[in-house]
Formats: C-alpha cells, structure tokens, sequence
C-alpha cells in the first residue's frame, strides 16, 4: 500500500479523494470535544476550572511528541530506501509539530501559573519540551540552509534521526528525576488515573488533534508537490527556450563559418 501511494500522481489522486473527508472529520470531532470538555465536563476537586486547560495541553504535548516521531521515521524511510514521499513528507510534518509543541508550551505555562505559583520553571518535563520545539526549529533551519535540496533534506534527516533521544527523555523525565511536573496519569501501566468524567472527552480532543495533523500534513504535502512540479515545469520552458534560441543562431553561424 505505502509502496503504491510513494507514486506522486497517484498520492495526489488518493489525498484529493481523501482530503476532504479529513478535513470534515477533524472540524467535527474538535468541536464536539471543545464543547464536551469546556461546557459539559465538571471541574477538577483540586484544580478547579483551570483543569480545562488540560484538554488542549495535553493533546498538543501528545502530537508534539508523536509528530516528531513520524518525522524520524519518514526520515530514516527517506535515507535508507530513498522513499519518494518520506521527505516531503517529513518536511510538511515540521511546521505542524513546531505548531503543536509551541501551544504545548504556551497552555503550560498557563497552567502552571495558578497551579506552581510561576509561568515558568526549569523542570525536567518542561525543558525537554522546549529542546523538542528548538529541534522542530534546527530541522527546519536545517532543511532550508542548502541551495541543493537534497543536501538540505539529507541533513534534516539526520538531525530527526539524533533528536529521537529526546523524546523518551520527556516521557521518562517525571519518573528519573524528582520534578513539578505530575507523572503519566493516561499513558500508564495500571490504566488511565483520571475520572471518566474528564479522560472521556480528553480522548475526543486528542482524536480531533490527530485528525488536524493528518489534514494538514496532506494539505502541506499537496503544496509541495504542486510546487516542485511548477518548478519543474519552469525549468524545463527556460530549457526549451534556450534549446530554440540556439536552433535559431546555427544558420547563421553557419553562414558565418562560409
């Protein structure tokens, strides 16, 4: 199947089908969520109404991290089988994990305000987190600083594939060192800590985000082909035009030679 759809006009063809449907998806799901966990879910015994902010933070935190992952992954796809569409693909990734990891960082300062008393503290959690968003940032830079984008694309991979060890750093961080941040109360052995009340519609936004960065990934991911191939198309009229211009000097340099 991946095989297939690494076929550019086939990938167009698929994603336009598909692209709508997404988009649908994603605006419904959020919205249903939105509404679920900022009207309908009951405050927190500890945390009151600023628990609500968990509902966008912490699937933000989620996508950071799984989005950088995806970008690992179509990375090491890119250098070891020259994969078509994995370096498109993890370039239009980029943007969108910076994206999710930025309102992961904006949400928790806000919410460690009331919480720790600061808008910011030099905790494990947090840290890692912003190196992942200077990661997102460097991957960018990176794949933008050559003028032959191959190179470009060569050493934003292996910058993702190096950055990897970042991300069982955030997971993990809560669990080696003695931090502010509260441990996995989802994502852990004995199952989810938190009441159904709020894990509920919690799954709902994380469901609405990955629904977001699939549409956009292939919104972005159209962008850049359409792009290549009006560039392609540049450059092959500017060689026609050149190859007719020469056709049309030869007579007269031949006259010249007589």
């Amino acid at each position: 199947m991946l095989t297939r759809l690494a076929n550019p006009a086939r990938f167009m063809r698929t994603s336009g089908v598909v692209l709508p449907w997404v988009g649908a998806a994603a605006t419904g799901v959020l919205l249903c969520g939105l509404i679920w966990s900022l009207l309908f879910a009951p405050p927190d015994y500890q945390q009151g109404e600023s628990v609500r902010i968990m509902f966008i933070h912490v699937p933000a935190a989620w996508m950071g991290l799984s989005v950088y992952l995806f970008i690992a992954i179509a990375s090491a796809v890119a250098l070891v089988s020259r994969h078509p569409l994995a370096e498109i693909a993890a370039q239009a990734a980029a943007p969108i994990g910076a994206a999710f990891t930025l309102v992961c960082l904006a949400t928790g300062s806000l919410w460690g305000r009331p919480m720790w008393g600061a808008w910011w503290v030099w905790d494990a959690r947090l840290t890692s987190v912003l190196v992942l968003f200077f990661l997102y940032l460097g991957y960018i830079a990176l794949v933008n600083a050559f003028d032959d984008w191959s190179r470009g694309a060569r050493a934003g991979s292996l910058l993702a594939l190096v950055g990897v060890v970042n991300l069982p750093i955030i997971k993990f961080s809560v669990d080696w060192w003695n931090t502010l941040h509260q441990p996995a109360s989802v994502l852990r052995l004995g199952g989810p800590s938190i009441d159904k009340s709020l894990l509920l519609p919690l799954l709902v936004m994380a469901v609405g985000f990955a629904l977001l960065f699939v549409w956009l990934l292939l919104l972005r991911m159209r962008t850049a082909l359409n792009e290549r191939k009006v560039r392609a198309l540049s450059l092959y009229g500017q060689s026609a035009s050149r190859d007719e211009e020469t056709t049309a000097l030869l007579p007269a340099a031949r006259l010249a030679g007589r």
